[in-house]
């Protein structure tokens, strides 16, 4: 999974980056000091690993990642080329889903690009140059559309529908969203690639006074917007998120706990981010190592067992699967199964969050 960080320059995109794959990206006080896509891959936090490898006494933990994209700010006029548009278009089409990481908090020596902190025109500006490339986009198809749809086929004819109602909405400012097109239309409009079809999770980035407070009227006017959009925002601190990252893990549980925090900014950011693309986790455990893996729900058995190898899904005989929480219940493998909770699943099982799964295959 690939999630672009994006925003205005100055909003705190690259603080929040270097604070959450603690890889350094240049962060500086002026426009454009990201000018190439910075890449991080983060390990996906998951409390159940270490208890799966200690009952299995494995010799290694391999936890499932994620990868930030860190794209650079975007400034008015970027679908005409203004500033670095056509590379923060280019990269934006590359990523699964964005992180639209929005400025909530006052500074008089941090510059805001448009003079003030306004989080609803900050939006806007980003969403308009999206749309903006997307009717160039769709304007373009369109013109062969309507000369293919003439020869009657069905398939050419729902695309011309398709792509006019896809104007109609860019044309009134909304963005693509998957609620108003039917899952047949939803597939056919994912080859468009268009920007506005991303799905988009928002982080209100807040000062660190501001951080837990219920009443700031910069996250509540942003949370509006959102839930319009049917859209989540999360809100953090990439100030505190950045001290948060430096520190040893048994530091950090007692660094969030003075500071009133249940999970971090990235701990946030992944859950919400899985949740958005509709990713689930499933586990694998033995003697040599204890292992997550990332799928999308609704993966069947052989899929998900292709995760680990094709041969796997080509040999798929069947799944023996145990819900974590029962195995870690029966304390071994062997009292699992006297218990009737471990289950010999065949190819049509769905595959579940948190199931712990060993492959039977044949090639």
């Amino acid at each position: 999974m690939e999630i672009g960080i994006v925003g205005l320059p100055n909003v705190g995109k690259s603080t929040l980056f270097n604070a959450i794959t603690q890889a350094g990206a240049e962060s500086a006080n002026y426009p454009f000091c990201t000018i190439e896509p910075n890449v991080g891959v983060v390990a996906v936090p998951d409390e159940r690993l270490e208890k799966l490898a200690a009952l299995y006494q494995s010799e290694k933990i391999v936890p499932t990642t994620i990868q930030f994209v860190d794209i650079a700010g975007l400034v008015k006029g970027a679908s005409k080329g203004e500033g670095l548009g056509n590379k923060f278009l280019s990269h934006i089409r590359e990523v699964d889903a964005i992180a639209h990481v929005v400025r909530c908090f006052e500074d008089d020596n941090v510059v805001h690009v448009d003079g003030s902190v306004g989080p609803l025109r900050d939006m806007e500006t980003i969403h308009l140059e999206l749309i903006f490339a997307d009717l160039d986009v769709v304007e373009k198809r369109l013109l062969k559309s309507r000369k293919l749809a003439k020869s009657g086929s069905k398939e050419q004819q729902m695309e011309l529908d398709v792509l006019q109602r896809i104007k109609t909405l860019l044309e009134e400012g909304k963005l693509v969203n998957q609620r108003h097109f039917t899952p047949e239309e939803w597939n056919l409009i994912q080859s468009f690639q268009l920007l506005t079809t991303k799905p988009v999770l928002y982080v209100a980035n807040v000062s660190e006074d501001d951080l837990g407070a219920p009443d700031n009227p910069l996250v509540e006017e942003l949370k509006a917007y959102a839930s319009e959009e049917g859209a989540q925002v999360i809100v953090i601190c990439a100030k505190i998120e950045e001290e948060i990252a430096q520190l040893p893990p048994e530091e950090k549980a007692e660094f969030l706990e003075e500071m009133g925090l249940e999970e971090s900014g990235l701990d946030k950011i992944i859950h919400a981010g899985y949740k958005l693309l509709g990713l689930i986790t499933y586990l694998t455990a033995g003697p040599k190592e204890t292992r997550a893996w990332t799928i999308t729900e609704g993966t069947k058995a052989p899929g998900a067992a292709g995760k680990i190898h094709t041969d796997f899904e080509r040999g798929f005989i069947r799944a023996e699967v145990t819900p974590y929480e029962k195995l870690l219940e029966a304390g071994s493998d062997v009292k699992s199964k006297e218990m009737g909770w471990t289950r010999s699943e065949g190819k049509e099982y769905v595959v579940k969050d948190g199931d712990v799964i060993l492959f039977r295959f044949n090639v």
